[in-house]
């Protein structure tokens, strides 16, 4: 029995608790009862804590300040975070002078209390993970900096991490998603189609031209005030036009489906917002209401550039699925779709994005809405599947830097356009 790999233990475990059906066929001749008894014991055995791989995570790529401990079954043993929403909800958005003076006034208590409640001390931890790219440059410098101290002060290995990897391969700390599958990432600064084929081996299929969907919800909700809506004041712009939607009726106006001509995976916004916002300006003019003012429509109007964004992201979906289908990329039945990032949380969103699954044979998968958006977890989990297959752990740092962009993969993206799939009518009704 022990002379089994530690890691395919570990594998089990992790399988063993989300159910007895999908465990893994070539221990099926031990009793389930046995087997939990046994990794039970190991895992509680008097074997040093050391010997598990444990790592800190840091997450500053943006505006918020994260770290988190976790392990290599996926246990989130200590996290902390600081977020930066209010501030930037009266500025109007993200500075990133502001943000990085308030990443470097909160970091050493963030990370001081995700290893404070892991109860892990610094010689247990196996290596530091820290996004490095891509980001606001002045915020991944506070956390790269701060980083390599705790390096030093700890002589562990730094793991530099990519902030999209980070979020791609998150599902997999809670679900054991096989690769290769397609990611979807969407949140406030990206909009990117990829296919997972590896811990760090990922094609890149489609991305945005502009600007990111999170950007453009969060744009149409300052044009629309909604900062001053009674229900919406303390909320960021995406989760205010999520909710507002929800009273709306998104066929009081018709906005046109961007690239609805380009027969790719690539996204775009800019367009859509510029609609949105004539609506908004035209509608002003009617109501006899200033810039500023709230619009007696703005559920309406936040109720269709939701669904529009949702129907543009999941076209584009749809015809990576099937691209990667037809190219042999994905299986044909049994494929998995992983949605990850800040607007992933939408659910809206989601069950727009279900229906493609639903249309291609594919389980939708997500991580639960707190892992989805800027996290400590993600990045410590990142550092756990570098380690898990020894790639980008450095054991001198001389010469690392961070990396405000940074291209997810390689990009096949010409390879789909050459395709110039044509998609089939489905029904979007949510």
């Amino acid at each position: 029995m022990w002379s089994v790999t530690r890691h395919r233990l570990l594998l089990c475990l992790r399988v063993f608790q989300s159910g007895p059906s999908h465990f893994c066929s070539s221990f099926v001749v031990l009793s389930q009862r046995v087997m939990q008894r046994n990794l039970v014991k190991y895992f509680h055995s008097a074997r040093p804590l050391s010997r598990a791989r444990i790592v800190l995570g840091i997450e500053t790529s943006c505006d918020d300040t994260a770290a988190a401990v976790v392990d290599e079954t996926g246990r989130i043993l200590g996290e902390a975070l600081h977020s930066q929403k209010d501030v930037h909800l009266k500025t109007g958005g993200i500075i990133p002078p502001v943000a990085q003076k308030l990443h470097r006034e909160n970091i050493e208590e963030v990370i001081t209390q995700a290893i404070e409640r892991s109860e892990v001390s610094s010689s247990e931890l196996t290596a530091i993970a820290t996004t490095v790219k891509p980001g606001l440059a002045l915020s991944l410098g506070v956390g790269l900096e701060y980083s390599l101290k705790l390096v030093a002060q700890f002589k562990k290995p730094f793991i530099p991490i990519h902030h999209m990897e980070a979020h791609a391969l998150m599902i997999r700390m809670i679900n054991p998603v096989t690769f290769p599958f397609l990611v979807l990432l969407v949140s406030g600064g990206h909009s990117i189609l990829a296919l997972a084929r590896g811990v760090t081996d990922f094609q890149l299929l489609g991305q945005s031209l502009d600007e990111a969907p999170g950007d453009t919800l969060d744009k149409i909700a300052r044009r629309l005030s909604l900062i001053k809506h009674p229900q919406c004041g303390t909320m960021s712009g995406g989760q205010a036009i999520e909710h507002l939607a929800k009273e709306g009726n998104r066929l009081m106006f018709e906005l046109k489906l961007p690239m609805s001509q380009n027969l790719d995976c690539n996204f775009s916004f800019a367009g859509l917002r510029n609609q949105v916002n004539q609506i908004i300006s035209k509608k002003e003019k009617e109501e006899g209401i200033q810039n500023g003012q709230i619009l007696s429509c703005a559920a309406d109007i936040a109720a269709s550039a939701q669904h529009t964004i949702a129907v543009h992201v999941a076209k584009r979906t749809h015809r990576a699925i099937m691209f990667c289908k037809m190219s042999g990329l994905l299986p044909d039945k049994d494929s998995a779709l992983v949605v990850s990032g800040g607007v992933a949380s939408n659910q809206y969103i989601r069950k727009v994005l279900q229906v493609v699954a639903n249309a291609t044979k594919s389980s939708l998968l997500c991580p639960p809405p707190h892992l989805c958006t800027d996290n400590g977890v993600m990045i410590a989990w990142n550092g756990i599947e570098r380690l898990s297959v020894g790639q980008g752990i450095l054991h001198n740092t001389e010469g690392i830097q961070y990396e405000p962009k940074a291209p997810l993969g390689s990009n096949i993206s010409e390879q789909v356009k050459n395709a110039a799939i044509k998609l089939p009518r489905l029904k979007f009704t949510v």
